[in-house]
């Protein structure tokens, strides 16, 4: 039983590392390197090149390494029967929810204005929000979901959430499914989209959406460029519905240097760094599930085929 490391970045060596270092006696290897094809039963990825997983013959788990798990889904190469898993990390969640915090906060006190201004040698005060003049709506109540509304409620934020299912959690009024959408969405002055993107899913962010938000509500991406339609959202920034917006996923990535979002002074946006999964965080659970492969038990963080999550 071995390992194959298959991404598209440059961090295949660092994984690979960290993997030996952890199981020494375990065979693990890059994708790109001469292997044996056959000995492989646990292929690590992050958006793999398409038609990649089908030379190994006995493979018998696809592990991503990270959250979501689109990419793998958008492979139609990919074998039916091969059992998927994802990260589920609190140290990746914790970095989503530390760097949602931050974009909230940067855009009550108006921080990205006062940059530019600096640059302009500008000397212009304005106003500002507090957090108690907001209620901040999650979309999305899966582990990262969770851990934002928890750290938002110890800054002293009034927080709702929605999800496709119901769901318990302390502190937080949670809506759910597509009767309930619209009454979470009137009350959320500053939307969180944290969802996984699935066919449901795709093109969530849309002007029918932003329509029920109230007037001058803030929106922030940070689960994937998928969710978003980039016309809307400039449509309703501009007509005065929304105020703005904080993006950190695209349709393309890198951002094309023609879109207009670059330049727009009410659109914050980051390249995709919200959360990484960190290393050595998640090596545990892969060796985990690469022992729970040996022994013939149930794989932790399994994806359900149906929800595509």
């Amino acid at each position: 039983m071995a390992i194959v490391i298959i991404r598209q970045d440059n961090k295949i060596d660092s994984w690979k590392k960290a993997l030996k270092a952890n199981a020494p006696d375990i065979p693990i290897y890059s994708y790109l390197e001469e292997h044996p094809k056959e000995e492989i039963t646990l292929a690590c990825v992050w958006k793999q090149p398409f038609d990649s997983l089908t030379q190994y013959p006995n493979l018998k788990c696809i592990a991503s390494l990270g959250a979501g798990v689109d990419f793998i889904f958008k492979d139609q190469s990919v074998p039916e029967n091969i059992p998927i898993t994802r990260v589920v990390d609190p140290v990746l969640a914790s970095d989503m929810s530390e760097f949602v915090l931050a974009l909230i906060l940067n855009y009550f006190k108006n921080l990205n204005n006062y940059r530019t201004d600096q640059m302009k040698k500008v000397w212009y005060p304005q106003e500002y929000k507090r957090i108690s003049d907001v209620t901040v709506g999650i979309m999305g109540m899966g582990a990262l979901g969770e851990k934002l509304a928890e750290d938002l409620i110890k800054n002293r934020f009034e927080v709702i959430g929605w999800a496709t299912s119901p769901k318990n959690i302390p502190g937080v009024e949670v809506y759910n499914g597509d009767k309930e959408k619209n009454t979470f969405l009137s009350r959320s002055n500053i939307l969180v989209c944290l969802l996984p993107l699935t066919r449901e899913t795709t093109g969530i962010l849309n002007n029918k959406l932003f329509k029920e938000l109230p007037k001058q509500s803030y929106v922030i991406n940070v689960a994937r460029g998928g969710h978003l339609v980039d016309e809307d959202l400039l449509e309703y920034i501009n007509n005065g519905h929304l105020a703005g917006a904080g993006l950190d996923v695209f349709h393309e990535e890198p951002l094309s240097v023609e879109h207009p979002f670059w330049t727009h002074p009410k659109i914050h946006i980051t390249p995709h760094v919200a959360s990484v999964s960190d290393i050595e965080s998640v090596i545990p659970q892969l060796l985990e599930n690469y022992g729970r492969l040996k022994e013939g038990l149930p794989l932790n963080n399994a994806v359900n085929r149906e929800k595509g999550y």
